[in-house]
């Protein structure tokens, strides 16, 4: 990851990512009490709606409503909360060898929220944009999807999935005489299960932004009823294509096997052993589950927290290895050194992250013992023209880190 050619390569890998980075989400807020939000059961015909367009709604927000709304995304849309236990400490560490200069150019031209480098276990660099305070939450979007794939790792050390070589319809058996039948667990982790999906965020007729939109029936999950009405198009295990909707599909698979909501699994078995400071906020869909696929907000140490916490293994909570297979590449994505994990990206020289659109990240470079946490507000929800400028600074990060 040194020198001209780690810089070419993070080049490369922006560009081919740029189209696929992570879809939506929602959620954000301090600690004290949210606005008060009504249970699904007692919402309206126009408050569900709300809800089950909530995909569409955020990614066609102006500018001013993301910077508004980022920040307060539970006061927009209805979700559960896991609380966080004994704070893991983050001490300070020396500062890393890059310029003040370079950093505000890099926050200034991407439009960070917040970011954060630890390296050893202290905090080497430390800094806030757009008025985000250290207590403040931020919206995930799918870097949410590298949490709910750390709660299928927790079930199966748990026993409640008794492997990721399971079918599907094993979890969800509606889904039998579907597109995903004979599609295992494994093939969803990694975005192979062959069925077609559009995950364009511009196109309001993609599949991303219809996903939750479907009308269902009481206590019908939307994001089933709607997945299983999409053809397949290639063989399971052969084909990888980002689908939002399959990390959701994760997330049924979780809450159905644990008998618990994605927000109880993961106080249990991230927010509390990973040892947040603040609580996570996940927020739901018209079926009143959280969305697996995006939608949680921590504060930016507690994503730099989750960084470490899947860097050092996972503290028990999952099967030992998991991360090591969690971390690397499962699946081409059609260029080499590149691919996709267990609902993470993975990158050469063995370096693996969580992406979301709108600039979020978590990096994790196992070889320097680094962390790199970012929280942004996008002008737009994904491109080239602003992934590339972020990897090539978390490249400029990692060689800072000596």
């Amino acid at each position: 990851m040194r020198g001209e050619k780690g810089m070419r390569v993070w080049k490369t890998l922006a560009a081919a990512c740029a189209l696929a980075i992570g879809a939506g989400g929602v959620a954000l807020a301090k600690d004290e009490a949210a606005p008060a939000v009504k249970p699904i059961t007692q919402m309206s015909a126009a408050e569900l709606e709300k809800v089950r367009t909530a995909g569409a709604q955020i990614l066609f927000w102006s500018d001013a409503q993301r910077a508004a709304n980022f920040r307060s995304m539970e006061a927009q849309f209805p979700g559960t909360t896991a609380k966080h236990g004994t704070p893991r400490a983050l001490p300070k560490g020396e500062p890393l060898s890059i310029s003040d200069a370079d950093v505000d150019a890099f926050m200034a031209a991407q439009n960070v929220a917040g970011l954060m480098v630890i390296q050893n276990g202290k905090v080497r660099l430390e800094k806030y944009g757009l008025g985000m305070k250290p207590e403040d939450r931020w919206t995930s979007f799918s870097v949410a999807k590298s949490f709910t794939s750390t709660l299928v790792g927790a079930a199966v050390k748990d026993g409640l999935i008794a492997s990721i070589d399971d079918p599907v319809t094993k979890y969800v058996p509606e889904l039998k005489g579907s597109g995903y039948d004979g599609v295992t667990v494994k093939q969803i982790l990694t975005m192979t299960s062959g069925v077609k999906w559009n995950e364009d965020y511009t196109d309001p007729n993609s599949d991303v932004v219809k996903m939750l939109s479907v009308p269902v029936g009481p206590g019908e999950d939307p994001n089933t009823a709607y997945l299983k009405t999409l053809p397949r198009e290639a063989e399971p295990g052969t084909k990888w294509v980002y689908k939002t909707g399959e990390t959701n599909l994760i997330g049924v698979i979780v809450q159905r096997a644990t008998g618990k909501t994605l927000t109880e699994y993961a106080q249990e078995k991230i927010v509390k052993p990973a040892g947040f400071e603040g609580d996570l906020f996940w927020m739901v869909d018209s079926a009143g589950q959280n969305v697996g696929g995006c939608c949680l907000s921590i504060r930016l140490a507690d994503y730099a927290r989750m960084g470490l916490f899947a860097l050092e293994g996972g503290k028990g909570q999952v099967p030992e290895g998991w991360f090591a297979e969690a971390g690397k590449e499962q699946a081409p994505i059609g260029l080499p050194g590149f691919g996709y994990g267990y609902q993470w990206w993975t990158y050469p020289g063995g370096a693996w992250g969580g992406q979301g659109i709108f600039g979020q990240a978590i990096l994790i470079v196992p070889q320097k013992n680094l962390v790199v946490a970012v929280v942004s507000n996008w002008p737009k929800a994904s491109g080239a023209d602003l992934r590339v400028p972020q990897l090539q600074f978390f490249q400029k990060l990692a060689m800072a880190a000596n």
